[in-house]
């Protein structure tokens, strides 16, 4: 057991790194700005009861809502808390599940950690919009690191083990699941020992007691005043509603801009998957060749169900995020071919294997950095920290291999790019938009205004701090364009957001704010520049002014 605590801290320092330095983490700037209102709803019937995003949850087919009440019950903390709690979790098994799928290729400790190291630095997936280590803790957020944790469990031949976490992956966040599955239960049908096969078996196990306790738990949802529209089709109106907010779940409005990045990313994984074929259990060889083709063809899956065949299960069920895989399967099999590599002493094909590894933090497009123009000063700057670090970490790796002693060398070269990449390279994962005044609005909207107060924020566009609002203050946020991610869900909640944006956001500022009485607002919230003449706020501050709306 002891053996093993060096393992579990450097995992525990990866994510606390991970976390805290980069690639980071953010509350209530993404889609945490929906969850909570919703969750803060179903935790107090009386809260935000005539929000339009609060009284129409999507969580019938998550245990998202169930784990982080019953967490919050239990101990007496904040939604925050125990969402960010889960999330540290689920990061910290996703990182052993690389360190797993490492080892289990025949690296020694320290290569493996350092291809763990590798992967903690995260990937943006552009096109769909979606994240490797997502920066808020949020359903998704929650079970890829659990199936990278699955994968690695399974390429130990841990069958069972793998399917209970894949399974708790699938109650998290169903959609993100159905690539593992799909590639695993091909595997348990593919001829092998018979022992073999049963173990594989066993491990669909979990997955058959996980759907009924979700078909259970869906059966029980509280809050909800309109169901998803799951086996409806989409009409052009919605169509439009959809393509004018959520346009990333059509991938013809992206894949023009980002199939040879894709392509490229296969094109890698698979050749390291290759490279390595000999070394590879027969589950993981399975599984890196598998999964990063259901990611290609998920792209087409998409295209067909929903821009062809208009699925209204397709933008919810969101297919093409898949092609994440690509992107982990890139990085993970590209990080282990060059720590094979350098561990038999071949430092330049080590160096050239950690190339694509370390551009996929560094570039959203890795095909921006491996074929540059280094007449713009921020790409030259990171292919000088591209081709330093690949050529650094083989070295290190290559060190290491000779001696323990030199092992902390590889330490080194593992932990300097997550200072490096977001200084040196200067890349920013996200904008903070958080500020104290926006704070004190809350606050202030919390003590001072009735609960079923109804806020408007006219002047905000397209900008999120409406949402972060409506959740630290609790109070109903009339239209902003967050809420405007739901239209995938529900009919009837796209078309009221689209008339309430049309009719407000989408319109220069009205100074008369009488007349926005009229959709039901009591308070209109506008910035210090916008301030309104003749007329004194209920509330201001630096940045904020808060009218009361009527005589």
């Amino acid at each position: 057991m002891l053996r093993h605590l060096p393992v579990a801290a450097a995992i525990v320092a990866l994510t606390l790194l991970s976390f805290f330095q980069f690639p980071g983490r953010t509350f209530l700037q993404q889609d945490s700005q929906i969850y909570i209102p919703m969750l803060e709803r179903i935790w107090d019937q009386g809260a935000l009861d005539r929000d339009l995003v609060a009284t129409r949850p999507h969580m019938s087919f998550t245990i998202y809502d169930e784990v982080t009440l019953g967490l919050r019950r239990l101990t007496g903390t904040d939604f925050r808390a125990v969402l960010v709690a889960q999330q540290l979790i689920w990061r910290a098994f996703g990182i052993l599940g690389v360190f797993l799928i490492a080892t289990s290729v025949g690296l020694a400790r320290w290569h493996a950690l350092a291809v763990a190291s590798i992967f903690t630095l995260g990937a943006t997936i552009v096109g769909p919009t979606v994240l490797t280590f997502e920066y808020e803790p949020v359903p998704r957020g929650f079970a890829v690191p659990l199936l990278v944790c699955a994968i690695g469990l399974a390429a130990h031949g841990r069958d069972l083990g793998a399917g209970a976490v894949a399974s708790l992956a699938f109650l998290y966040h169903p959609p993100s699941t159905f690539a593992f599955w799909a590639v695993y239960s091909a595997l348990t049908l593919w001829p092998a020992k018979p022992d073999w096969m049963v173990r594989r078996i066993r491990g669909l196990a979990p997955l058959a007691v996980a759907v009924l306790v979700m078909l259970v738990l869906s059966r029980l949802q509280t809050g909800e005043t309109e169901r998803q529209v799951l086996f409806g089709r989409i009409d052009a109106d919605w169509e439009q509603w959809q393509r004018a907010r959520a346009s990333y779940n059509w991938v013809s409005s992206w894949i023009g801009s980002y199939w040879q990045h894709y392509i490229l990313l296969w094109a890698v994984s698979a050749a390291a998957a290759w490279r390595l074929r000999r070394s590879l259990t027969p589950e993981l060889s399975f599984l890196a060749f598998g999964m990063p083709l259901m990611g290609v063809l998920s792209v087409l899956a998409s295209y067909l169900l929903l821009e062809r065949m208009k699925l209204a299960l397709i933008p919810q069920f969101q297919p093409a995020r898949a092609i994440l895989f690509v992107t982990v399967f890139a990085t993970v099999m590209a990080s282990i071919a060059g720590m094979d590599a350098a561990a038999r002493g071949r430092r330049w094909e080590a160096a050239l294997w950690l190339i694509p590894a370390f551009a996929v933090p560094l570039s959203p497009r890795v095909i921006d950095l491996l074929w540059p123009n280094l007449a713009d000063t921020a790409i030259r700057r990171r292919v000088l920290l591209l081709v330093a670090l690949a050529a650094a970490t083989a070295f290190a790796a290559w060190l290491a291999s000779k001696s323990t002693k030199l092992a902390p060398a590889l330490l080194v070269a593992c932990l300097a790019p997550f200072w490096l990449i977001p200084g040196y390279g200067g890349v920013r994962n996200y904008s903070q938009v958080h500020d104290p005044e926006l704070d004190q609005l809350a606050a202030w909207a919390r003590a001072s205004t009735p609960r079923n107060a109804v806020f408007l924020f006219p002047d905000a566009r397209r900008e999120v701090y409406p949402g972060i609002f409506r959740a630290t203050a609790v109070r109903t946020v009339y239209v902003c364009w967050k809420s405007g991610g739901q239209v995938n869900f529900m009919r009837g909640l796209a078309e009221e957001w689209w008339r309430r944006w049309q009719n407000t956001m989408a319109k220069k500022l009205n100074y008369s704010i009488v007349d926005y009485r009229a959709f039901g607002v009591d308070y209109v919230v506008v910035k210090s520049a916008n301030r309104l003449r003749y007329r004194a706020p209920a509330y201001e501050n630096a940045r904020y002014l808060a009218y009361r709306v009527g005589p």
